[in-house]
């Protein structure tokens, strides 16, 4: 048991069973990862840059994410804890000072982006159900995401024993359905089809990096989830060892599955078929069409349920590592009390996980560019940069702290890492840049308010709980 644990313990805290070891925490992660991802946004991949050169944004994607899990890493394994970046934030930041401000805005962004990520998966969920009921309108998609967000809630309702079981059964469904695109494409790969480049595609001009970052931050949604585990580590296992190798072998084994999926898919259907995504009615299940060139409607549909399958279990995985977000930095005094309440017979913090559930369900009434968007931005500055510039203030002031997983290569990974989020941020439109912006500076506002109304720092200095 890490020693935050038994702190938590001996504070009066209801502490949360460890259930969660290499495998059960390696499926959280790959469940999150994969999910409806590869399989929504490769229509929007291919539009942002015109063509099939719109992998580059993926590798570039990819880069970013395998060295920013090495951040989250070295931050999990020696931080290990409920909440995953606001305790990192905080610790590293100065808990009782600028850390408490860091880790209230992390909270008060992740209050929104969170259920935007959730909510991209219920989106995809309702374009796939087109395929099998076509001529959806439009009230009966919001009335499809708003079932598929209850039936998540009410499943996530319950001790965390029976979800560790849940996590894997979804997670072999989820590989299931990716080992059988895989396998398809494999068969009947054209590469004439996969790289059939536009006249001027690597023109690099500014308007060729705007599209590759646009191309970025779908394949860095497409990877969103590496971290997962983080977010649970009061539940896991030995953290200090199965929180960086879970991030390791997730990221790694992910990768080899979207090379597959990706170019399977490219390899079939024409690019040309579903680019730009708006204007193709195929674009919102081109996984379904895929199977549907190749064995016909039969087993496209059938291939369609098992997309659905996959696509629940990401936001099932979501939102259970998001709901303990705000329930751990109420329970430390960081964030507003309600947060942290634990359900009382069953040990789960039911009311992080509402709120955060009805927020989904809202959140997935609009379109998915636009979700994807909203919550990179929103997301980069406080969490992804702030914890790189986190992990070196710890590598400076607590040159101490017991590390049982250390970033290989220290600093260039955190510098490769924060030069990727910075491409991302600075290559995204201007209103939603201002959107992130405007976001923080509200919370900001909410930090001085709150503070000032509990007396505590900057305007007094009242101790945390923990």
């Amino acid at each position: 048991m890490s020693n935050t644990s038994s702190t938590v313990e001996s504070a009066g805290h209801t502490h949360l069973d460890r259930r969660f070891n290499m495998l059960s925490a390696t499926a959280l992660n790959m469940t999150n990862m994969m999910g409806a991802g590869p399989f929504i946004t490769i229509p929007l991949l291919m539009s942002a840059l015109g063509g099939p050169q719109a992998m580059l944004g993926w590798i570039v994607a990819l880069v970013i994410v395998i060295c920013d899990g090495m951040v989250w890493s070295e931050l999990g394994a020696a931080l290990p804890g409920s909440g995953g970046s606001f305790r990192y934030l905080r610790e590293a930041f100065g808990a009782q000072k600028f850390g408490r401000l860091m880790g209230f805005l992390f909270v008060w962004q992740f209050v929104l982006s969170g259920p935007l990520e959730i909510a991209s998966g219920y989106i995809g969920f309702a374009q796939y159900a087109q395929y099998l009921w076509a001529g959806l309108t439009r009230p009966w998609v919001i009335l499809l995401v708003t079932v598929v967000g209850a039936i998540n809630i009410v499943l996530l309702y319950r001790r965390i024993q029976s979800i560790a079981k849940i996590t894997i059964s979804l997670w072999v469904g989820t590989l299931i359905t990716v080992l059988a695109v895989i396998f398809t494409g494999a068969t009947h790969f054209n590469p004439a089809v996969a790289f059939d480049f536009p006249p001027g595609a690597f023109n690099f001009s500014l308007g060729f990096f705007l599209g590759l970052g646009a191309a970025t931050r779908i394949g860095i949604y497409d990877y969103l989830g590496y971290y997962d585990v983080c977010y649970i580590g009061d539940e896991v296992q030995n953290p200090g060892r199965v929180i960086p190798r879970s991030i390791l072998i997730s990221t790694i084994a992910v990768a080899i599955i979207y090379i597959g999926i990706n170019f399977s898919i490219i390899g079939v259907v024409p690019w040309r078929e579903f680019v730009p995504a708006d204007q193709h009615a195929e674009s919102n299940f081109i996984v379904s069409i895929f199977m549907q060139k190749i064995y016909g409607k039969t087993v496209a549909t059938v291939f369609t349920l098992l997309v659905l399958w996959t696509a629940f279990g990401s936001v099932f995985a979501l939102l259970l590592g998001y709901s303990r977000i705000p329930f751990a930095a109420a329970e430390s005094g960081y964030f507003f009390r309600v947060f942290g309440k634990l359900h009382p017979t069953k040990d789960f913090p039911y009311v992080s996980l509402l709120v955060l559930g009805v927020l989904s369900i809202f959140a997935g009434f609009f379109s998915l560019g636009t979700v994807i968007d909203a919550l990179i931005v929103t997301r980069i500055v406080v969490q992804f940069m702030g914890q790189i510039v986190g992990l070196m203030l710890l590598r400076k002031h607590a040159p101490d702290m017991p590390r049982p997983y250390r970033m290989w290569l220290y600093p260039i990974p955190a510098v490769i890492a924060m030069l990727g989020w910075i491409f991302v941020f600075a290559t995204t439109q201007v209103q939603v840049i201002f959107f992130g912006i405007g976001v923080l500076a509200l919370g900001f506002a909410v930090f001085l308010l709150w503070s000032w109304n509990i007396k505590r720092w900057p305007f007094g200095f009242a101790e945390a709980t923990s």
